[in-house]
């Protein structure tokens, strides 16, 4: 049986493999949308749309572009935007590199808990929820915002322990001192165990050596 150290260990290590999933389908599902919004905005201006029949709509249809001055620039801006958050925290997850966001992000740094990154997701979630999108990006913006809940929740559970618990390397070194440790009261025994052997056999020594002085 795992002590519940390894347990704690696996279910962090599980949640971090879930919140870099769930980025990565935010970062596909964000290209999808908006290869899809620069399609219906050509279709637009091409004269596939009757503007009459659009002009009354606030989106361009089959888009999420908001039907207004500049729309279509800030509904791409937005998309890329994601696709920037998701790409920094897929490596704030990875903790690469880690003297990176150590000293210019230092709320993703090693030195944080994983809260601030659970509000960053729960923001991105809810901008793509906030628009009408298809399956794939609908199920990913609720993954996402589900996992930064629960990203939240650890880190006001853990604090700023939570990345050195979690890591690979911290829990290798643990792992190693264990066994060091085991290994050291092995030798400690076997140690006591020969002295107190090599000290009967001392004494069985002496025993008749001292009888044949005496007669």
């Amino acid at each position: 049986m795992l002590p519940a150290k390894a347990y704690v260990f696996i279910s962090l290590n599980a949640i971090r493999a879930l919140s870099i999933i769930a980025l990565l389908l935010v970062f596909s599902s964000s290209i999808l949308v908006m290869v899809d919004d620069i399609e219906a905005v050509n279709a637009f201006v091409n004269g596939g749309s009757n503007s009459n029949s659009t002009i009354n709509y606030a989106y361009i249809q089959n888009s999420t572009v908001p039907n207004q001055p500049a729309g279509v620039f800030w509904a791409v801006l937005n998309r890329l935007l994601i696709i920037v958050q998701t790409v920094v925290l897929i490596l704030s997850e990875l903790g690469w590199p880690a003297a990176f966001f150590d000293h210019y992000f230092p709320v993703l740094g090693s030195n944080f808990g994983v809260g601030a990154l659970g509000v960053m997701q729960c923001l991105i979630g809810a901008s793509v929820l906030s628009h009408f999108v298809k399956v794939f990006p609908l199920v990913s913006g609720f993954f996402l915002f589900s996992i930064g809940c629960l990203n939240i929740l650890i880190g006001l559970i853990f604090r700023e322990r939570v990345k050195s618990t979690r890591s690979i390397l911290s829990f290798r070194d643990k792992a190693e001192d264990v066994l060091s440790s085991i290994d050291n009261i092995k030798e400690t025994s076997f140690s006591k165990y020969r002295m107190d052997r090599d000290a009967e056999m001392g004494l069985n020594l002496k025993e008749p050596d001292a009888a044949h002085t005496f007669t």
